[in-house]
């Protein structure tokens, strides 16, 4: 049953329309180059249009791989496919494995979030909407739905074995740099809980993270989630547009952040204290 007839699931016109539109949101990202503000995490202000951190992210997130398995739960039986090959499985489960901690267990173990702003509130929303669309319409139907069809595209195994072990690679240190920034926020609640029992108060406190990957860049967990997407398309083929879409405007997205980041990081505490760290690409910046 469709939610929206020939748009929820899409039908094989309108997927390519919404994947045309969404191969142009670098377009839209790169406004963050002009404009400073962003209304979320350490550059949160208080605004009557910012919504609590954890609701916002859950949210926000979670209509990802909500979509998708819907998409790949109805749109099959539209076009005749009783079952599809167990790439296309597969590939829905790593997209699934990887939206279930980020849009679920992620804003619970966090030991804080800032208020998120609408604006970036419904953004996020339309990102994670356009980008199940494209890749569970292809994963279910505009894609190869056949082992012929896989084995056309010059795919192998091999290769296929190479992305499962990116994206675990990338999942795995995105996890474990989340959990350095997680303990530095532990400290912080457990220091103004202290000084809360003497009747003082005291300011939110930032400090550089150094373990793990910290101690080579400012921000590897947007540079391994790169990592995570980037053998995500290894694993599905150079001709998965919808994969590589999504990595390319993930990198759009994340990229001024992270320069904006480095130079906050930069004022304040001191090029001294961030000496010998990149921001975000190892080698490169």
């Amino acid at each position: 049953m469709a939610i929206i007839q020939d748009w929820l699931p899409a039908s094989q016109e309108n997927y390519e329309k919404i994947l045309f539109w969404w191969k142009l949101y670098p377009l839209v990202a790169s406004i963050q180059w002009v404009v400073s503000w962003y209304g979320m995490g350490k550059t949160s202000v208080q605004s009557k249009l910012n919504i609590p951190g954890r609701i916002a992210w859950m949210t926000m997130e979670v209509p990802g791989f909500t979509t998708l398995l819907y998409i790949m739960s109805t749109l099959p039986a539209q076009h005749g496919i009783t079952d599809l090959p167990w790439q296309n499985k597969v590939l829905a489960g790593l997209f699934v494995i990887h939206y279930t901690y980020r849009a679920v267990i992620f804003p619970i173990i966090q030991p804080s979030m800032s208020p998120i702003h609408v604006l970036v509130w419904a953004n996020a929303i339309l990102f994670q909407l356009s980008n199940a669309t494209c890749i569970g319409s292809w994963l279910a139907a505009y894609g190869p739905t056949t082992q012929e069809e896989w084995m056309a595209r010059d795919w192998t195994v091999l290769q296929f074995c190479l992305g499962l072990v990116l994206f675990y690679l990338g999942l795995a240190a995105n996890y474990f740099s989340d959990e350095e920034l997680r303990e530095i926020r532990r400290i912080q609640l457990r220091r103004q809980k202290k000084f809360k029992q003497h009747g003082e108060t005291v300011d939110k406190h930032y400090e550089v993270p150094r373990n793990g990957l910290f101690k080579y860049m400012l921000y590897p967990h947007y540079f391994m989630e790169w990592v995570e997407w980037f053998g995500y398309w290894v694993a599905a083929g150079a001709s998965c547009t919808p994969a590589r879409s999504f990595l390319i405007n993930e990198f759009f997205a994340m990229l001024p952040r992270a320069v904006s980041g480095g130079k906050w990081y930069k004022e304040k505490f001191g090029q001294d204290e961030i000496k010998g760290k990149y921001v975000i690409i190892p080698g490169v910046y």
